[in-house]
């Protein structure tokens, strides 16, 4: 209520307590944020309040989703934990004077608009679009307001259907076909294909071996080092260059000069903010999204999902206006950019600050950072091109059979953008003042073995690049896209690299195997212009799915009978079956590929990756109590028995007819630490295994819910009676009371 004077806030109160005044206009949008920041912009007779993103969704049941037969009419169900907050907007909506919707100008944003006025239940319902919140923007946009865009909410519409088809047909045929709870995206699978086509390339790529020739040379008092344009490919060809360089006469034989404009590059859209954030500032994609998020949403910058790289003129005067104050008339080059991509969909402006007198904005260091960048991307782009001179001198031998050696430099001339962007200026390199034909002395030439490199692995940032090159997705879904493929254990990230896991390459194998066509970049691209065209009116929602749906139905029954991928290939014949020396067969795990024996189930043999060998199962004696002797579905051609095997997690027992039968026993007494608990001195404490890796809790569980984060040790703290528990090197036991002071020995006496 930021903004709202003391005699409205209190009007409010007994409003929202007694709904019975209709004296005000209710806004809507989706964060709280943004509607505390657009409060403060509009008159005594607004409420802003927030729907904190989507309220509704489509059905998690796979069968009540979507009607097909109906025209593939979704069915939605709201989203877990708004039930509170639409009552809220249903008492406010019931007695205001009017509603308007002012969500995010982009397809997400009118579905929300689309779902709050269905719930609502709205009959004329006001919407406002604006590109920046500031007071200015705010005004104009609640001057015009608009009805709900039906052809933009249904290419939404048609996006998630889509996915929600794609997604579970395809993740449905791998649960059968590869391993269980994998899954399968329109838009993630072609991602995942783009990184392992780059993996295979990696694997296949021979070095090849090079020399590297540089020389130390000498002319007018002057010392410099050259470099030759010739890379031997043999360490021959590289001794006889060195052998006969150091001998023969070397005069200059060509000094090339030129002057090179660099111009600056466009101000931000959504894929080179996350690409350039990545690089200088190490962000992640999705960090960099919430960050411009908080400042588009404080009024700091404009609307940060957009691909169109143009410039309001409102905004240009101000650029304009500060260059000249700032760095005089000769630094000013106005400049209009025009998107390269052919599928740029959304009318928006580029990623900008909404006041260029504001030189620093955000509320962390992070957001200052960030916004920094946007700020000195944007009057960059409209600053004189860096004049840049770039030279190369050359010297030659009185020897044909020599190569010629050379150095190059540059200098800048003339700083122009560069001003505002230093970093991206490259140190002045200074050639030696000779001329054409000055005599040159080369006395000592150096050779260094090199071997070619293979393809670097993309980066969050080249891959951004390269999906936006490919026409794969759109500015709203990258982060999402990459966050995803590391979230279903696809892909891993070392650094700002990202790197297919084992589980990740044989989903990309299976689904280009089998579905081609639909990880393949033409066909991901073809739909996202079909949804293009449904946000402009120029191709209709049924018939659009209908034809997707035709095909890739019949495309995903025809591979019902496909072979189960349970054997990834034969692993290397240096190793064999630790257990009856069998080869060896490459199978899949949860956690990664092992080696399994190729007599399996017969023989449960099986190695780690590494090729060290996985101590054998044992068996317990016990019957199975669901397919044993006696069990509940008794095998009678082959009893099952518990043997006690390792996993993912340590050692832990199961039944002999592994995987047709999964009966696991929860036998804590593998794990326990043989410490009793002191909570409910029954239990002892056990190791257990959560998403954030091991942790320690008693084996009653869940009767006793004691847990600690480290082993106990078996002691007990002298100043609470507490478990004491494992330290580090330097503190080996401490206190697993967190408000103990044992529990933070080494800050006792201070």
């Amino acid at each position: 209520m930021v903004g709202l004077k003391q005699s409205n806030l209190f009007k409010l109160h007994f409003f929202e307590k007694h709904a019975t005044l209709a004296f005000m206009k209710l806004v809507i949008v989706e964060s709280p944020a943004k509607a505390k920041t657009i409060e403060k912009y509009l008159g005594e007779d607004f409420v802003v309040r927030a729907s904190v993103g989507h309220i509704r969704d489509l059905s998690k049941s796979k069968k009540d989703a979507i009607d097909i037969k109906a025209g593939f009419v979704p069915k939605y169900e709201t989203v877990k934990g708004k039930e509170k907050v639409i009552a809220q907007l249903k008492k406010l909506a019931k007695d205001a004077d009017e509603v308007i919707l002012a969500t995010d100008p982009d397809r997400e944003g009118e579905a929300i608009a689309w779902h709050l006025a269905e719930v609502l239940n709205l009959k004329n319902p006001k919407r406002v679009e604006y590109h920046e919140i500031t007071k200015e923007a705010i005004k104009e946009a609640f001057a015009h307001p608009r009805s709900i865009d039906e052809q933009k909410k249904q290419a939404q519409e048609a996006r998630r259907v889509l996915d929600r088809l794609f997604g579970y047909e395809l993740s449905g045929l791998i649960w059968k076909k590869v391993r269980y709870g994998l899954s399968a995206g329109r838009v993630q699978s072609p991602a995942l294909r783009i990184l392992m086509e780059k993996e295979r390339e990696i694997r296949a790529f021979k070095p090849e071996t090079y020399f590297i020739l540089t020389a130390e040379a000498k002319a007018k008092e002057l010392e410099f080092i050259l470099i030759s344009e010739e890379q031997p490919k043999t360490k021959d060809r590289a001794l006889e260059i060195k052998e006969k360089g150091e001998k023969a006469l070397w005069q200059v034989k060509d000094i090339k000069e030129q002057k090179v404009s660099r111009a600056p590059a466009p101000p931000f859209i959504t894929s080179t903010l996350q690409q350039t954030a990545s690089s200088r500032l190490g962000f992640s994609p999705s960090q960099t999204m919430r960050l411009a998020q908080k400042l588009y949403e404080a009024g700091h910058i404009t609307y940060m999902r957009t691909d169109s790289p143009t410039l309001s003129k409102q905004a240009l005067a101000q650029m304009h206006s500060l260059i000249k104050q700032k760095y005089g008339d000769g630094f000013l080059q106005p400049r209009t950019f025009k998107s390269k991509s052919k599928s740029a969909q959304e009318a928006h402006e580029a990623i900008r600050p909404s006041d260029f007198s504001k030189t620093v904005a955000g509320g962390s260091a992070q957001e200052r950072k960030l916004y920094d960048l946007i700020y000195r991307r944007a009057l960059a782009s409209q600053m004189a091109d860096a004049l840049i001179l770039r030279s190369k001198l050359m010297v030659s031998s009185d020897s044909d059979d020599l190569p010629i050696f050379s150095i190059k430099g540059q200098r800048v001339l003339s700083d122009g953008w560069l001003l505002v962007f230093p970093e991206a200026k490259s140190d002045d390199v200074l050639l030696p003042q000779l001329s054409v034909g000055d005599k040159v002395s080369i006395e000592k030439i150096e050779i260094e073995e090199k071997q070619t490199t293979p393809p670097k692995r993309y980066t969050e940032a080249g891959l951004i690049k390269e999906l936006e090159q490919r026409g794969i997705g759109r500015p709203s879904t990258y982060a999402t896209i990459i966050k995803t493929l590391q979230d279903r254990g696809y892909v891993t990230k070392e650094g700002r690299t990202l790197i297919p896991t084992d589980t990740g390459e044989v989903v990309s194998s299976f689904l280009e195997k089998h579905f081609g066509k639909y990880v393949a970049d033409a066909f991901t691209a073809e739909m996202e212009k079909e949804l293009d065209e449904i946000a402009q009116g120029q191709r209709q929602y049924k018939e659009t799915l209908q034809t997707f749906w035709d095909e890739f139905e019949k495309e995903v029954k025809s591979k019902s009978d496909v072979e189960k991928l349970t054997v990834l290939g034969p692993a290397p014949e240096e190793f064999k079956c630790p257990d009856c020396g069998a080869p060896m067969q490459w199978r899949l795990s949860k956690s990664g590929k092992f080696m399994s024996c190729s007599r399996f189930p017969d023989c449960l043999g099986a190695r780690k990756a590494d090729g060290s060998t996985i101590e054998p199962p044992k068996e317990t004696g016990e019957p199975c109590p669901v397919c044993g002797v006696g069990g509940e579905k008794e095998n009678k051609k082959k009893p099952g028995v518990l043997i006690e095997r390792e996993g993912r997690f340590g050692r832990f027992i199961a039944c002999s007819n592994y995987p047709k039968c999964r009966y696991v026993k929860k036998d804590e007494q593998l794990n326990s630490t043989g410490v009793k608990c002191p909570q409910c001195k029954e239990g002892e404490i056990v190791e257990k295994r959560g998403r954030f890796g091991a942790f320690y809790a008693c084996s009653k569980y869940p009767d006793c819910k004691f847990t600690m984060k480290a082993r106990p040790t078996g002691e007990i703290c002298n100043l609470c009676g507490s478990l004491m528990m494992e330290g580090t090197k330097t503190i080996p036991e401490r206190c697993s009371n967190k408000q103990c002071p044992n529990h933070n020995p080494h800050k006792l006496g201070k």
